[in-house]
């Protein structure tokens, strides 16, 4: 439960993150109970984002009132783009870590993310501002959310050259659908590593033993349970325009009837077929997931005991 690389973080992390981006944390409300219980899972690890709404706040909120937070890996993201502007650069950077630290109520962020990238810049400057952060203590560690791996590979490269500390963890999506459309855009979209054409992209993740922390590894509810592939006339009820988007095809949904049927040969549920494929993968991999519903984060937490044959991971990739 728990991946010994993360040096530099002093709490294990938990193969299921607790995801921040839902709406009584957008909101900013008092989700104390509902954190409560997603600690009393063994989850450890909460991901969270400047532009989140008030997520950082009510995160924040939390960790104050319960004196947690040396038992507490807190995630969070900046340089998301506004208003058709891409923000990656080193005044954003800086304006929104700063602003993290202080709706979270902290002086450190465990580990932070670029939430979207810029190819047109270098990415040395922004290297080099990662690394002030670091030297004083304040990020433990850091790396690219939606950035494709060539790019990492340039950072890193930068980092290299300049004895500087690297990009060591990355947050793309990953997870048995497939991203078919971008869900959000903006910057340089929404990278994925999922699916056969994104080999090479696994491929480095695993000769570079870098850890992922993997969003919509469900497939923003595609693979929840809570759409059934016999009747996928439902899916704009049940999914949101982001999944519908992102998601809703017909390869996902012949994925979604294997994961069905094998859900129902074990004995156990949709997600957690789902999130046991992810963990079988080769690539070092955490899963983001999110829900109101403490018996549902449970359920995910207890996908992390069940184990797939290689004849049961390709039968859900077929």
């Amino acid at each position: 439960m728990k991946n010994e690389r993360l040096t530099g973080v002093p709490v294990p992390v938990s193969r299921i993150v607790f995801g921040c981006a839902m709406e009584p944390m957008l909101k900013g409300q008092d989700v104390n109970e509902l954190l409560d219980a997603m600690a009393a899972l063994g989850i450890t690890a909460f991901d969270t984002a400047e532009n989140y709404g008030d997520s950082e706040i009510s995160l924040g909120n939390w960790i104050r009132s319960r004196g947690n937070r040396d038992r507490i890996v807190i995630i969070s993201k900046g340089c998301h783009p506004y208003n058709g502007r891409d923000r990656v650069t080193p005044e954003d950077l800086r304006e929104d870590i700063e602003g993290s630290f202080e709706r979270l109520g902290t002086d450190v962020i465990d580990l932070y993310f670029l939430h979207r990238d810029d190819p047109k810049v270098e990415p040395g400057a922004i290297v080099e501002v990662l690394n002030e952060y670091h030297r004083k203590g304040k990020v433990r560690r850091f790396g690219g959310s939606n950035w494709t791996h060539t790019r990492i590979a340039e950072a890193n490269a930068y980092a290299k050259e300049h004895g500087l500390i690297p990009f060591t963890i990355s947050s793309p999506n990953f997870g048995l659908c497939e991203q078919v459309n971008d869900p959000w855009g903006g910057g340089g979209g929404c990278v994925s590593i999922a699916g056969p054409k994104e080999a090479e992209a696994r491929a480095w993740y695993i000769r570079e033993k870098m850890p992922v922390f993997a969003f919509s590894s469900l497939g923003r509810g595609m693979l929840s349970g809570k759409l059934k592939s016999s009747h996928p006339e439902e899916a704009e009820r049940v999914l949101d325009p982001f999944a519908i988007k992102g998601y809703f095809c017909e390869e996902n949904l012949n994925r979604l009837a294997k994961a069905e049927a094998l859900a129902a040969k074990k004995g156990c549920t949709v997600s957690q077929i789902a999130l046991a494929w992810l963990f079988a993968q080769e690539v070092d991999t955490f899963a983001i997931v999110s829900s109101t519903n403490p018996e549902r984060m449970r359920q995910n937490v207890r996908a992390c005991e069940i184990e797939l044959s290689g004849e049961e991971v390709r039968y859900l990739e077929a």
